[in-house]
């Protein structure tokens, strides 16, 4: 096995995020900048206007689909050799479309350009957030808007003063230059991690369905430049792309074993409310700034209008600063909604500001520039908090995935619209803003609206927690739970909030329940054993039963049955002892008259594994065994049995065990087993 040695510079903060900064910040700034340099560009490399419009589709499909392939790659490649190679690609794309002769070549070059890009963002960001102490979480939070939304903010003004200069490869070559620098940064800071899991599922069909989607979708929209949307060329692939999109988010929230997290992100509430503000915000804000910039070059040079929109940096720069400030504190929870209120306030400035009212132009810039940074990141990490730290950079990659479509699509669609609804170009782009407005108050409305409907409270991020892996940093309920009359004890806003509402059933008699099977909640502890035996007496024989052992990576969620030693971090090790776990709870089952079946679930926090295997098996009754916890900690903390019980739309018996726990059992003081190396909390 090849040894590769930690470079001089590796677990060092400053170097890890400059390295960061200096991969995502090339193509983000060029893709902002290369408007008003497209002429050049196209009369040099003798590209017609569509053809230079498929090569910017091309990049943009290859930077969505890239957050795809760059989680599998993840799975079962050594991560930090595999940022290597991504950096690689990066400086392999700058450099090619740089020292372009062809259209063909600066059309790979791009290709390359987005792909690498993105799947540095999946690959060095996450490792930045959760792999330094929580006092380098606000930095990194700047860090992570800067990158993304103040390269953005600085593109137009290098189109400009490229554009001023008659030239366009120069700014190229400074990306190839930065890009190298990203590589060699890459190098110094080197420190081999092994895949996160060589088992995982090869998921071909959820990377095909990214690639297919996301190339049909921008194809069709860069076909925008020469017909027009009704048209075929135009409407087949984009309807296609979208119907793939569709496709790909269905196919993973019904996984068994995702490659993205779709189901926890779809089912809870502040998630779907992040990522819809994220959606709204990066589709709205296209009419904010590339239109309004477009409109204005029809009046100004491009370098004037960069010039002009060098606030929206100003703006980004501040926000930034804000959101490392917040984003520790329950207000992380407001950004986002007045970002959108700041979006939707720039967007009424641009509206004045047509067809050229400089002063007003700059104004509605810096709006924009709070604006952006105060919505994408923002509800980026407020989805992260929302779910286990381990899930990172699957929530990165189908926040980008699905960002980049909105914004990209959006972008090509308005952009046609400003032009044919109207003879005179700025009253078009005047049309364009009210729809840009339009998504910006949608946005804040959609993500109140969840919260409201759903019970979920603005709280304190516990970050300690969160970072550790243990549990996510809030408790976000179920998605809609107040409309779908959730118990109002799973709406607290904290997590295991629940236990002095649950109460212990009578069992004097039969328990008829549902005709469904009976779920087991199972972690292999002598409480949990109990439990089924217990059962036993109250259902009738031969009932279907399923024996369900929730597991994760790192924090394993069951005590190890074997005395084998567990690597918690080998995610095929603990997919495997709690497949013997369930196994050995099954087995049980049927030597107590239940015809049983183990079941592991991979799946965080432990309550939601529960629920999910109890509804996908139609169960007509849930039964768990709490581990009680002594004196006041009893009392306030609750269990995951409490949480069940909250969120549950099944019926939850809980066998009560307090007259069947036998000295040395456990430590009534703890609610944790022994650890191999990491252990969640168990049943």
């Amino acid at each position: 096995m090849l040894l590769m040695r930690q470079g001089p510079l590796a677990g060092r903060y400053p170097a890890v995020a400059v390295m960061v900064t200096f991969a995502l910040i090339p193509y983000l700034a060029l893709s902002a900048a290369i408007e008003p340099l497209v002429p050049t560009i196209t009369d040099q490399l003798d590209m017609s206007a569509q053809a230079m419009s498929l090569s910017l589709g091309l990049g943009n499909a290859a930077y969505a689909a890239g957050t795809v392939l760059a989680v599998q790659l993840a799975q079962h490649l050594p991560q930090r050799r595999m940022l290597l190679v991504y950096a690689v690609v990066l400086v392999t794309g700058a450099v090619l479309a740089a020292g372009a002769r062809t259209g063909a070549m600066f059309t790979c070059g791009l290709i390359l350009l987005g792909l690498a890009t993105s799947m540095l963002l999946i690959a060095a960001a996450p490792p930045l957030t959760i792999g330094f102490p929580k006092q380098r979480l606000r930095h990194t939070a700047m860090i992570m808007n800067m990158c993304v939304f103040g390269a953005v903010a600085l593109g137009p003004f290098l189109g400009g003063v490229q554009s001023a200069a008659d030239e366009w490869r120069p700014l190229f070559w400074v990306i190839a230059a930065v890009a190298l620098l990203a590589l060699l940064m890459a190098v110094l800071t080197f420190d081999d991690a092994p895949p996160a899991d060589p088992d995982a599922p090869r998921d071909l069909r959820a990377i095909g369905l990214a690639a297919a989607g996301c190339v049909l979708a921008f194809v069709g929209a860069s076909a925008l430049t020469t017909h027009a949307l009704t048209d075929i060329e135009v409407l087949g692939p984009m309807l296609a792309g979208l119907v793939l999109i569709v496709v790909l988010i269905v196919y993973q929230f019904r996984s068994p074993r995702p490659l993205l997290t779709i189901r926890s992100v779809l089912t809870s509430s502040i998630p779907v409310a992040g990522v819809g503000v994220a959606l709204f915000a990066a589709a709205g804000s296209v009419a904010a700034t590339t239109l309004t910039a477009n409109a204005l070059m029809e009046h100004l040079s491009p370098l004037r209008v960069g010039i002009l929109y060098l606030p929206e940096l100003g703006g980004a720069i501040v926000m930034a600063v804000v959101f490392g400030t917040v984003i520790s504190r329950r207000a992380v929870h407001f950004l986002p909604l007045i970002g959108m209120a700041l979006l939707a306030v720039g967007i009424l400035v641009f509206q004045l500001a047509l067809p050229a009212n400089q002063p007003l132009v700059m104004l509605g810039a810096a709006l924009t520039g709070l604006a952006l940074g105060a919505t994408v990141a923002p509800a980026l990490f407020v989805v992260g908090f929302s779910l286990r730290s381990n899930s990172l950079q699957r929530v990165f990659a189908v926040i980008e995935l699905l960002r980049a479509v909105a914004a990209f699509m959006v972008a090509p669609v308005l952009a046609h619209f400003a032009l044919t609804v109207a003879t005179d170009r700025s009253v078009g782009t005047s049309y364009a803003l009210w729809i840009g407005f339009a998504l910006a108050v949608a946005g804040a409305v959609f993500g109140v609206a969840i919260y409201a409907a759903s019970g979920a409270r603005p709280s304190t991020p516990d970050v300690d927690r969160f970072l550790d892996g243990e549990e996510p940093g809030w408790l976000s309920p179920p998605l809609l739970a107040r409309i779908r009359k959730v118990p109002t004890s799973a709406l607290s806003g904290q997590p295991k909030s629940a236990t002095a509402r649950l109460t212990h059933p009578r069992l004097d008699g039969p328990v008829p329940g549902a005709s469904g099977p009976i779920c087991f909640a199972y972690d292999g502890s002598d409480l949990a054993d109990k439990a089924i035996t217990r059962a036993a007496g109250h259902f009738a024989e031969d009932r279907d039963a399923i024996v369900v052992c929730v597991w994760q990576p790192a924090d394993v969620g069951f005590p190890p049955t074997s005395d084998l030693h567990l690597d918690a971090n080998n995610a095929a090790a603990v997919r495997r002892a709690a497949e013997l776990t369930s196994a050995r709870g099954a087995d049980l089952a049927e030597t107590v008259g239940f015809r049983a079946r183990g079941v592991a679930v991979e799946a965080a926090p432990t309550w939601q594994g529960i629920l999910t295997a109890a509804e996908e098996h139609r169960a007509g009754v849930i039964v768990i065994a709490p581990h009680r916890r002594a004196g006041i900690l009893g009392h306030i903390q609750g269990s995951v049995a409490a949480t069940v019980a909250a969120n549950s739309s099944i019926p939850v018996l809980v066998m009560p065990t307090a007259d069947s726990v036998e000295p040395g059992e456990r430590d009534e003081s703890s609610d944790h087993y022994p650890r191999p190396q990491q252990m969640a909390a168990p049943i």
